[in-house]
């Protein structure tokens, strides 16, 4: 117990130095490159930045980029959808990373099986394991950075460094989307429509049959709405959408 307690104070302690200290400016790239180093670090695979959307009724994951930037990874989306509802509600109520695996005998499971302050949890997705950090900026932003992979290395020592690392990259993200707060486009109620719908992990094609579309236009009105919000994909578009108050 003793030793949790002093992962807590240290963690704590890192948290409030990364929230404090200036940071460069960084776009949604050099965010993406970070997450990338801390990933290589881990001996990860994969990594993902989401925002946990402020929605009422409830909490979801939104990505805005991962390792395969400016595309989105399958797993990315699948934690979007509801393969992330365990990550979003632990988001909500805690700051400790928590882990899973589907594959006791994978290195990930036998290391992360031994940090003292970090909860196992269990996912819908089978044959892989990870990590995930839970985030905090300015003005209520929570989100998590999520690693994957079957031989992620992680020593008790190491937990609040790297959990460190992860809330000095979403602040600087939170910060860089809350820059284009005052500067709210016009965006049409089809486009949003669209980008809602985006937000809730629907493919084009199910936006298409949902809004009695066709497939070119559903993809012209994400398109369009991209533009507007000068995002560089239809998940940092998504991610700008909810920090505008543009979608919940």
């Amino acid at each position: 117990m003793e030793a949790v307690r002093l992962d807590r104070t240290a963690i704590e302690t890192n948290y409030a130095a990364a929230a404090h200290e200036p940071l460069p400016a960084m776009s949604i790239a050099d965010a993406a490159r970070r997450c990338r180093w801390i990933a290589a670090d881990l001996h990860a695979t994969g990594s993902s930045l989401f925002f946990v959307s402020p929605s009422a009724d409830r909490a979801r994951l939104v990505p805005c980029f991962d390792s395969e930037y400016p595309q989105i990874s399958a797993s990315t989306k699948l934690l979007s959808g509801q393969g992330g509802d365990e990550l979003s509600r632990h988001a909500r109520i805690s700051t400790i990373p928590c882990w899973w695996s589907n594959d006791d005998t994978s290195r990930s499971a036998t290391t992360l099986g031994t940090l003292a302050w970090a909860s196992r949890i269990s996912l819908p997705a089978p044959h892989w394991s990870g990590i995930a950090f839970p985030v905090y900026a300015e003005r209520g932003q929570c989100g998590l950075i999520v690693f994957v992979g079957h031989d992620i290395v992680l020593a008790q020592n190491q937990l609040a460094e790297f959990h460190a690392r992860c809330f000095a990259v979403f602040s600087a993200v939170a910060r860089l989307c809350a820059d284009d707060s005052g500067r709210i486009p016009s965006i049409s109620k089809r486009e949003l429509e669209c980008l809602k719908l985006t937000a809730n992990g629907l493919t084009s094609e199910e936006i298409a049959s949902r809004l009695n579309l066709s497939v070119h236009t559903a993809n012209q009105y994400l398109t369009n709405t991209t533009q507007k919000l000068n995002a560089v994909n239809r998940m940092h578009a998504v991610a700008k959408g909810l920090r505008l108050g543009l979608i919940e």
